[in-house]
């Protein structure tokens, strides 16, 4: 699949631009895989992809208990989208295949 593979993700938050690292492989409709960041890694949860576009949660603990919800699209070695933060609202994100 075209999600499959390792990213780089910036995403732009409160607090300013974060790094992380997402690894993902797709079978069906179903996304799985793993997200880390600030070395923490979680495994992403509730993941789909219909095509190009895709879409998953992870829990943080860090700076403070969270559950993001990314939905994105992927086009060639490139990754954009939205993060939602709960009740903060949501905020950009893009990513390039690592």
């Amino acid at each position: 699949m075209a999600v499959d593979g390792n990213w780089n993700l910036t995403m732009t938050t409160p607090m300013g631009e974060r790094q992380a690292t997402l690894s993902l492989k797709a079978a069906g409709g179903t996304l799985t895989g793993t997200q880390g960041a600030e070395g923490n890694t979680a495994e992403i949860f509730d993941g789909t992809v219909n095509g190009d576009n895709l879409s998953w949660k992870v829990s943080i603990t860090s700076p403070m208990p969270l559950t993001l919800e990314f939905t994105g699209t992927v086009s060639g070695n490139t990754i954009s989208g939205e993060m939602g933060i709960g009740p903060m609202g949501s905020f950009p994100f893009t990513g390039v295949r690592a």
